[in-house]
Parts: C-alpha cells; structure tokens; sequence
C-alpha cells in the first residue's frame, strides 16, 4: 500500500482534500436538511424551561407566549410518541 503512494505524481494530497473537503460540506447540508425537518431550528424552544411558578417573574405576554409554546411542544412530542409506537407496532407485527 505504501508503495502504492509513493508512485503518485507530487500534488496528489489536494485531491484528497478537495473530495474529503467535499464530503464534509454535503455532511453538513445533510445535517441542516435533518435539522429543519425535525424541528431543531426553533427559537420558542427557550420558553419551555418556564412553568407555572415563573409567571411572577415574566411580563404577562411572555408568560402567555411561554404557555403557547409549551402546548405546542407537548403536542409535537405526543405526536412523536405516537409515530414511534406505531412503528414499534408495525416492526413487532413482522416478527
């Protein structure tokens, strides 16, 4: 193998780069797309570490925003739960 590299022309490593280079970008893109299609991208997600016992400490439409996005959270994980247990469901069915 090390024969193998030692008969390259000089210059060979930049290719190597450009395509390791390459495979880091669409990495990336890859990670974003994910990101965006599984609600990772979600500047409200601050306002779920706030409860009930918070509402003196916030201004009253921060504490109601807070409450919104908190349903909203709730709903999107119920959601996911479901999804998954269907999918558990449908992969112990084909055993």
């Amino acid at each position: 193998m090390m024969n193998f590299f030692q008969t390259l022309p000089d210059g060979w490593t930049i290719y190597l780069w450009l395509v390791m280079g390459g495979l880091i970008i669409l990495a990336v893109i890859f990670w974003i797309y994910w990101g965006s299609q599984n609600e990772q991208f979600d500047e409200d997600i601050k306002y779920v570490i706030f409860d009930k016992d918070d509402q003196d400490k916030m201004a009253p439409e921060e504490f109601a925003k807070s409450q919104e996005v908190m349903k909203s959270q709730m709903a999107s994980r119920e959601k996911h739960l479901a999804r998954m247990a269907e999918e558990k469901a449908r992969k112990h069915e084909k055993r």
